[in-house]
Formats: C-alpha cells, structure tokens, sequence
C-alpha cells in the first residue's frame, strides 16, 4: 500500500532542493532556471517515529523497519499551465498521481535565484497554482459531464449520484474555489475521489525560508501562514537549504547543528509527519525477536484489512487480533508483561486498529 505526497509550486521555490533533502540525494537536480526538472522524481522516506525504537528495545529485535512515505518531485507549474504553457499539461497529469499535495511557497529573498514573476508573493504564488488546478478540474469535469448527464436523464443511478457530486465541484470551481471544500456524505467519498480532481486533494503548504529565519520566520512566511489558516490549509514552515546541508551531515552532527540553528528538530521530519497526517494514515506495530516493524493504514482500518497490509493471507484467514496498546507495551515491558497483567486484547474483525497498536495477527493458512 503505497502513499504519494506531490511536491509542486512555481519554478525557483526550493522544490528540488526539498526533495533532494528529503531522499538525501542528488537525484533531483537544483538548477537555476524554470523547469530543470522535466520528469517527477520519486523517493521513499522513512516515516519519523520514536515509539518504533522504543519497542525494538523492549522486544530485543534484531532488525527495525520503519513505515515509508513517497514524495514526488513534480516540475514547477506557471500560469497557464492548465492551457498547456510551459510544460503545463505533463506536469497536471503528474499531480494527478498522486494522493496529496505539498505546495512550496518561497519566503525568502535571494538576488541571484530568480523568480518568474519578477517579484516575492507567496500569496500570490499560491494563488497561481490553485488557480491553474481549478481551471484544469474546471475544464476536465465539463467536458466529462456532458456524457454523464446524458445517462443521467436516461435513468442511471448511479450517473446521477456521479452527476450531482459534478455539479457540485463544478459549482465551486466556477467560483473560484477548489473542489476540496464541497461538502461529500460518507457514502459518496469513494465516488468523489474517483473523480480524481487536482483541487480535491489534500494539502499541505511548505513555507521555505532562508537559513536566518528557519527559527523565528519572517514577514513572508508569516504572511504565507496566514493565508492558510484562513483557508482552513496545514502549513509547515522549513528552509530546504538548512535541510540540504543537514542530509549530508553524520547523525551525531545533526543534532549539534540543529542546536546552533535554534532547531529542536529537522524540519524534514516535521514535514513527513505533516504529509502523513495530511493523507489521514495512522501506524501500528508488529515486534519479535527478530524484527520490529511499523505498518501504515488509513485511519478507520479494520484488524482483517491491517492484516492484509503485511500479507493478503492474513486477511483472507484472520482470525484474530492480539491488541496491545503502546503506552502499555512500554510501561509494562512487552507483550508478555502486558498479557499477565491483562492488557492484551484480543479483537475480531470489527476492531478498527488504533494509532499505535502493536499487534500480534492469528489466522488460517
């Protein structure tokens, strides 16, 4: 079960120097100029979580995994891009793929990086973008539309569920607000993303600040933040070169140089959390002797399907779910500990799985 977090924005923001940072490589390259990077790079990351060395430790395993998150490098959007200027029509589909947006907003000045608008507006910036996703699902759901109101008036069920879900994105698109913001019943959640519209995605601002504001801020990103607290939007403020140079330190060097910045931690991992929580996932934990390792699901998963997550065949057999809870994994001392003194559940295929269960799965071969 894969997880993709789109990082876009207008050329020049700091994309591809995030992205480098984050992957701690050089695979997407930070050059000067619009649309350095024509093809969207993928990297996995390790998704930053303590309580996964605290139950290694506990349950003497002998190897960690961590869960991972994927961010894709997606090559700078520019007005017009739903018209197909720049290399506009490529880098929409891109964002297609994805299931949640990063937006980088540059708050910072720099005479020798250039800005293709001529001038500093992470507002306006913003504004660019979301405007250019809004005209592509404006466009995309029109066009779709016309054959499904014809199968609507024909009697379709299902067209018209599909249509009314239509005509209300389209009615806030044709107002200029993105179809994040239509309201959608339980039951029609499925249907809505399946339209897979650009505004419908969740999103996560990235303020990039220069290396002197990574602390405090400045007056840029805290106009930037502003603007997405009023839109209801998660923001995450870092400075993508400070984050660059931290990638390539040894990590007893980390800790040293972050002090110095006034920094209790990278921003990288602020922001991964952030990009985790954004597409509504949640972990739970299996441990051993051999190997403690951390799983992802989507808030709301049931034992079965959370098996399923590690194999199919634990989902097919389930039977059931020995359920300890973090907090008394720790304090207890591991799952032996925890089952004498009655902490160990064991849950059926009801139990929605918990942030933070570690978990034992039983079931039939």
């Amino acid at each position: 079960m894969g997880f993709k977090c789109g990082i876009v924005g207008l050329p020049n923001v700091g994309k591809s120097t995030l992205f480098n940072a984050l992957t701690k490589t050089a695979a997407a390259q930070a050059a000067n100029y619009p649309f350095c990077t024509i093809e969207p790079n993928t990297g996995d990351v390790a998704v930053p979580d303590p309580r996964l060395m605290d139950i290694a430790r506990i349950a003497k395993s002998a190897n960690i995994v961590p869960t991972r998150l994927t961010f894709v490098d997606i090559a700078g959007l520019v007005r017009g891009a739903s018209t197909g200027e720049g290399l506009g029509n490529q880098f929409l589909a891109n964002i297609r793929e994805v299931d949640a947006i990063a937006h980088v907003l540059r708050c910072f000045e720099d005479d020798d990086i250039t800005h293709v608008a001529g001038a500093i507006d992470p507002v306006a910036d913003a504004q660019t973008v979301e405007t250019e996703l809004m005209l592509s699902d404006l466009e995309s759901l029109e066009r779709r539309a016309t054959a499904v109101r014809k199968k609507a008036q024909s009697g379709d069920k299902d067209a018209k569920a599909d249509l009314e879900l239509m005509e209300g994105a389209l009615a806030l698109l044709r107002e200029g607000r993105p179809a994040r913001e239509l309201a959608v019943d339980e039951a029609d959640k499925r249907a809505f993303k399946m339209l897979n519209l650009l505004t419908s995605k969740p999103l996560l601002y990235v303020l990039n600040v220069d290396e002197a504001s990574a602390a405090t801020g400045n007056a840029l990103s805290e106009k930037a933040a502003a603007m997405a607290e009023e839109a209801g939007a998660a923001w995450v403020m870092i400075s993508a070169g400070i984050e660059a140079e931290i990638a390539q330190l040894p990590p007893e060097e980390q800790a040293e140089y972050l002090a110095e910045l006034g920094l209790e931690e990278p921003g990288l991992d602020r922001l991964i959390r952030a990009g985790y929580g954004l597409l509504d996932l949640i972990t739970f934990f299996t441990a051993g002797p051999k190997e403690a390792r951390a799983w992802t699901i989507r808030k709301g998963t049931h034992a079965p399907q959370a098996a399923g997550v590690i194999h199919s065949d634990f989902e097919r057999g389930f039977i059931r779910a020995q359920t300890i809870a973090f907090s008394d994994f720790t304090t207890l001392g591991g799952e032996t500990a925890a089952r004498e003194a009655g902490r160990a559940r064991d849950e059926g295929k009801d139990y929605t799985v918990a942030d933070g269960d570690v978990i034992l799965f039983k079931f039939n071969t």
